[in-house]
């Protein structure tokens, strides 16, 4: 057994090209849903994406946007903790207006056939 046995690759790049509309669209509609449903819409798209081998693009962007509803469900909770202290209202309406405008300019980018990094966001889900 090498050393290298239990290093994991990292994750494709995402196909370059174009993807097609139903793949851009599915991508902007996981983006958008991370702001009225928090993880749970990205979660569903992933979900329905995944198996499918010509929606690369798809799959890697609601990957993205769940990896990015989970880290702002773990601030809130945070958020929710630190408010016996009252900086915790503080912290969870930050992290609203950074889902919010967030979100929206990875919808955006998605729609243009752009893959989108959140600035911020723990990499749970490979």
């Amino acid at each position: 057994m090498s050393e290298f046995d239990n290093v994991t690759a990292p994750p494709p790049p995402p196909a370059s090209g174009n993807p097609p509309q139903e793949d851009r669209t599915l991508a902007l509609v996981a983006h958008l849903l991370g702001i009225a449903t928090s993880f749970l819409g990205p979660l569903i798209i992933w979900l329905i994406s995944k198996d499918k081998p010509n929606s690369s693009f798809a799959t890697d962007q609601a990957k993205e946007a769940l990896n990015f509803q989970i880290t702002l469900l773990i601030i809130y909770v945070i958020g929710i903790i630190l408010s016996v202290i009252l900086i915790g209202a503080l912290i969870n309406m930050l992290a609203w207006l950074a889902c919010l405008v967030l979100s929206i300019i990875a919808a955006v980018k998605a729609n243009d056939g752009v893959a989108y990094r959140y600035p911020f966001a723990l990499r749970l889900i490979k």
